[in-house]
């Protein structure tokens, strides 16, 4: 969307908070498009495409992959951000960015290494996110990083401890980690993309769920939000109850579920945005979270992500495999504790040479930015087992 038909309370990329080390201007792309770009061509994003979702990167060629679902939380979020007047450039940039950090595995990885962490500052996806284009990427001269600017780097990091924060503030005055310390939302482009990635990992785990056998058409039965629409598409087109169209049952109803809740999204946050009327981001700032749902949307999403949770992600195949999972994130952590040299030349050097923070940090960094298959292939050649694939 060009900038003059930006809302005034959008984030303005010639109004930039600018980058941590400032580069002249590019000659036919916003700031907002050269984080895209930049983030695009990173080595971590090229990784997504063998990071789980939910079904590990072995089980099946269809399943969505942290670099699938990216795409899919860019194209809900740029078309939410159009009809809201926001810059589509920087949704589209944070969506891209906003699982850059996140380990193998999913989140048992993440939570297996934040356990493995304790005593050394723990293990945040989101901040790890943020250390990946702040620290971990190698592609300038110049600087470690790709040098984003505040606005996409504010997205990027969604979720912060108080602790983080407050180390963040103390190596940036004033930067990404001020808003958790003061209480603040950040821009309505970053709530935008926090609440497309809930839009679409929701749907996208009933795709798969029923793709993969684990769940049922007739189970989601119970789940009203998801029932409307299977209901509605039955009676405009009564042939999709047949075996045969049971595929395309399930993506007509997913599809007028997410039309639907991406109307509302709009509805409700222009409704929100009349009522506080702000005048600019530095006003969106200081105001209550304005994106998101209707009451009853929101109701109706809990409903959702509790059956999920309860029939899919805790589903006794899945937890069997993630237990494996675990197991592997675990003990490459202690292998890599105990002898750094088993690690790359890059990074045993740093753990050998730095302190036990700095070498349990290099090692956290190494497993985070492994693929699924890189992690099993690291665990079977350092332990002799098979667990995965």
């Amino acid at each position: 969307m060009p900038e003059t038909l930006l809302a005034p309370y959008a984030c303005d990329p010639a109004r930039s908070r600018g980058r941590r080390y400032p580069e002249p201007p590019a000659p036919t792309r916003t700031e907002y498009q050269r984080d895209r770009d930049r983030i695009v061509h990173s080595t971590a994003f090229r990784r997504l495409v063998y990071k789980t979702q939910v079904f590990l990167n072995h089980e099946g060629d269809l399943f969505r992959t942290r670099l699938t679902h990216s795409l899919e939380v860019a194209q809900l979020g740029r078309s939410i951000a159009r009809a809201l007047r926001l810059n589509e450039d920087l949704v589209e940039a944070v969506c891209l960015a906003h699982d850059l950090g996140h380990t193998p595995f999913g989140h048992a990885g993440q939570d297996v290494l934040n356990e493995c962490m304790e005593g050394f500052g723990g293990f945040e996806h989101n901040l790890q996110s943020l250390r990946v284009v702040d620290w971990l990427e190698e592609r300038y001269p110049q600087y470690d990083g790709i040098n984003l600017t505040f606005e996409t780097r504010e997205g990027i990091l969604k979720h912060c401890s108080r602790r983080n924060a407050e180390w963040l503030e103390t190596r940036e005055r004033g930067g990404v980690g001020q808003r958790f310390l003061l209480g603040h939302q950040p821009s309505l482009e970053a709530q935008l993309c926090n609440l497309a990635d809930e839009i679409a990992y929701n749907a996208h785990d009933i795709d798969d769920g029923v793709r993969s056998g684990l769940i049922t058409l007739e189970q989601l039965r119970e789940v009203p939000l998801f029932d409307r629409y299977r209901a509605q598409a039955l009676e405009q087109y009564p042939q999709l109850g047949q075996t045969t169209g049971r595929r395309r049952l399930l993506s007509e109803a997913i599809r007028r579920m997410l039309s639907d809740q991406v109307y509302d999204v709009i509805a409700a946050t222009r409704a929100a945005l009349g009522a506080h009327a702000p005048a600019d981001v530095d006003a969106v700032r200081r105001l209550p979270a304005l994106v998101g749902f209707s009451a009853e949307m929101r109701a109706q999403s809990r409903v959702l992500k509790r059956f999920l949770f309860q029939e899919l992600y805790r589903h006794p195949q899945v937890v069997q495999t993630t237990d494996r999972a675990r197991q592997v994130v675990r003990e490459l952590f202690a292998i890599y504790q105990a002898d750094p040299r088993q690690m790359p030349p890059a990074q045993a050097a740093s753990a050998l040479e730095g302190d036990a923070q700095t070498r349990a940090r290099t090692v956290a960094d190494f497993i985070a930015g492994m693929t699924d298959r890189y992690a099993a292939r690291e665990h079977e050649r350092l332990t002799g087992q098979r667990l995965l694939g």
